[in-house]
C-alpha cells in the first residue's frame, strides 16, 4: 500500500524530508499588519522576523481551508495521514477533518483511507509524529495499527519551549486559562509545557540558558528511559541554542535519534526571535 504523510506549515520538516516525495505540506498564511505571507517553500525567515520586528501590529496566523485538504487527498496513494497543529493553537486540525468529509462524500469512504491527527504539539512535535508515521509506514503495518499506534504516540509525547518573550502567545490568545508571564526586567524566563495540547507554565529560571538547562532537566525526568526515543528540538533563527540544548540532553540520556530543525512560518510567529521548541 502506498502513503502519503501532509502536515500543515507547523509541521518543521528537516531539509532531507523536505525532499522525500512522501510528505506534503499544506501552508498557513501569516499577517503582519496589511502583508500577507504564505507559509510555504517562499517563507525568508529573517525578512520575516525584521517585518514583525517593525510592525506595531502582532502577527497572526489563517489555518488552511477545507478545500486544500480535500485537494491534497486528491493523490494516488491509498492510504493518507495528517498531521495538524493543536487544536488550541489553530483551527487546521478541523480544516483537515472538514477536507476528509468532503473527499468521502465526493468519492466515498472506502476509496482511500485518512486519518487525521491533532497533534497536541507544534513545530518538532508534529516533525516527530510525521518520521514516526513513516516508520510504520515503511514497516508495512495494517492502516488501523498505524492509526492507533499513532495516537498513543501523541498522547505519550511531551512537549517543551523555552521563549524569549510570550508576548505573540498572549496578544493572540493562545496562553488562555494562563496568566501572562512578565519578568522581562529580571531576565526570568519561563519554561513551558503542553498539557493535552494545552499551554502550561512548568517552571523558570534568570536567563535563557539557565532556564534551557531546567527544561532538560525537567524532560528527563518526564521521560523515563529514552534509548528507544526520539529526541526532537526546533529552534527560531538560533542553531547555536539548539545544540546547546542538545548538548545538555545527551549529558543526561541516550536516545534513538535526534532531529533539529528550522521553524518555519507560524513556529516563527509563537516562538519569536531565539525561541527553542523540543518534544520527546
Amino acid at each position: 500500500m502506498s502513503y502519503k504523510i501532509i502536515g500543515d506549515s507547523c509541521t518543521d520538516l528537516t531539509p532531507d524530508l523536505k525532499k522525500d516525495p512522501h510528505f506534503q505540506i499544506i501552508p498557513l498564511i501569516l499577517q503582519v499588519g496589511n502583508t500577507q505571507i504564505i507559509d510555504d517553500e517562499t517563507f525568508d525567515q529573517k525578512s520575516f522576523l525584521e517585518l514583525v520586528k517593525n510592525s506595531s501590529e502582532s502577527p497572526k496566523t489563517a489555518c488552511p481551508s477545507p478545500e486544500l485538504y480535500k485537494e491534497a487527498f486528491e493523490c494516488e496513494e491509498d492510504q493518507v495521514f495528517v498531521i495538524t497543529l493543536s487544536e488550541h493553537l489553530s483551527g487546521s486540525y478541523n480544516s483537515a477533518v472538514l477536507g476528509k468529509k468532503l473527499y468521502e462524500e465526493e468519492h466515498g469512504k472506502d476509496s482511500k483511507k485518512i486519518a487525521v491527527f491533532g497533534s497536541d504539539s507544534a513545530s518538532c512535535g508534529q516533525l516527530n509524529i510525521a518520521v514516526y508515521i513513516q516508520s510504520l509506514c515503511q514497516a508495512s503495518l495494517p492502516f488501523e495499527e498505524i492509526e492507533d499506534k499513532v495516537r498513543a504516540y501523541i498522547k505519550s509525547m511531551r512537549t517543551y519551549f523555552v521563549l524569549e518573550s510570550l508576548d505573540t502567545l498572549r496578544k493572540n490568545g493562545r496562553l488562555t486559562g494562563l496568566q501572562a508571564f512578565f519578568a522581562t526586567a529580571l531576565n526570568i524566563k519561563p519554561v513551558m509545557g503542553a498539557e493535552s495540547g494545552v499551554i502550561i507554565k512548568l517552571d523558570q529560571a534568570r536567563g535563557i540558558n539557565k532556564a534551557l538547562t531546567r527544561m532538560a532537566d525537567i524532560a528527563m525526568k518526564d521521560a523515563g528511559d529514552t534509548r528507544n526515543k526520539v529526541l526532537a528540538i526546533a529552534h527560531c533563527n538560533n542553531p547555536e541554542r539548539a545544540e546547546f540544548v542538545k548538548q545538555e540532553m545527551l549529558k543526561r540520556g541516550i536516545f534513538k535519534d535526534i532531529m533539529i530543525t528550522e521553524t518555519a512560518g507560524v513556529a516563527t510567529v509563537y516562538a519569536n526571535d531565539g525561541g527553542i521548541i523540543m518534544t520527546l
